[in-house]
């Protein structure tokens, strides 16, 4: 049987590999180097760049990732990891981000879907789910409706 050369992923190719595939396109790979992200924690340099690309406060991300706006302060001047908990949230709202713009076609289009009141969840705005990993879940699904034209 013929071998081939594998090698080990580097740093750079697993973020890069977190960031760049939407939520459904993993492989057990890719979800083993997402565990892995978690497990040593997003930095805050990481973190600064995925927050910029929402509307959202420092304030919000503190609420979405259950955490008070002082500790969040706290991340930002000691240059500290987030926990994995915390890291894994930020991980599935910045999948939840990609496939939002597979989807809606442009991040705007899909920032506006994400701050608009949604009759098909309940007169709720998607952005109000952010803070659970259940309304994460709901929103991806969500989004493959409106992929496949299941409007409501």
């Amino acid at each position: 049987m013929k071998k081939y050369k594998t090698s080990e992923p580097s740093k750079n190719m697993v973020q890069e590999t977190a960031m760049t595939y939407g939520y459904q396109n993993f492989d057990d790979v890719g979800v083993f180097n997402l565990i892995d992200i978690a497990k040593k924690g997003i930095s805050f340099k990481l973190f600064d760049s995925i927050s910029k690309k929402f509307p959202f406060t420092m304030q919000d991300w503190a609420d979405f990732l259950h955490i008070s706006g002082k500790t969040l302060s706290r991340y930002q001047k000691e240059d500290k990891s987030f926990d994995v908990l915390q890291s894994e949230k930020i991980l599935q709202i910045e999948m939840l981000y990609k496939r939002g713009e597979e989807v809606f076609g442009s991040s705007e289009n899909f920032l506006i879907w994400l701050q608009s009141e949604s009759v098909a969840l309940g007169k709720t705005k998607p952005q109000d789910l952010l803070g659970s990993v259940f309304g994460i879940s709901l929103l991806m699904d969500e989004l493959t409706r409106i992929e496949h034209g299941v409007l409501a």
